[in-house]
């Protein structure tokens, strides 16, 4: 794929949207492009964050250790990125990512990540909406779960 073909790609990615275009091609120009097949890991819970993956195309599924297994927690498509938590955090990786079809991502770097990110400010602006809007879907979900395990233990 050519270089502005990336940059094109990128642009889909909302979180980048107000990212100068030239900015943009030195970001696909320093990030690697990796593809996965259907099952293969991107990377497991517990691994350290040393990158952040924009989906390029393809999808692929979020999986979590818990005590009765790994459980599906959420599924990313293309223009998505994944990987961003652990690298803001600065801890270890909260989940699992497979690919659950064939997959083309950019890998960007924890460096060039982070200097995205003070270079606009925007971008962290938008990252905090994912980040909020992930928490408030899981707090729904965790919510409906406790409900219906107090529901359940009422019988």
């Amino acid at each position: 794929m050519l270089l502005k073909d990336e940059v094109e790609m990128l642009r889909r990615v909302p979180l980048f949207s107000g990212v100068a275009p030239a900015k943009l091609k030195l970001l696909a120009f320093t990030s690697e492009r990796v593809s996965y097949k259907s099952g293969q890991v991107l990377f497991h819970q517990g691994d350290p964050a040393d990158a952040a993956y924009v989906i390029l195309s393809g999808g692929a599924d979020i999986l979590a250790d818990s005590p009765s297994g790994e459980i599906k927690v959420a599924e990313i498509e293309h223009d998505s990125i994944v990987g961003e938590i652990a690298i803001l955090c600065d801890v270890s990786r909260t989940a699992t990512v497979k690919a659950n079809s064939p997959l083309e991502a950019l890998r960007i770097s924890k460096d060039h990540f982070i200097k995205l990110l003070s270079d606009y400010p925007e971008m962290t602006i938008e990252i905090m909406r994912v980040l909020a809007d992930r928490l408030s879907h899981t707090t729904t979900e965790l919510s409906e779960a406790r409900s219906k395990q107090k529901q359940h233990a009422a019988k």
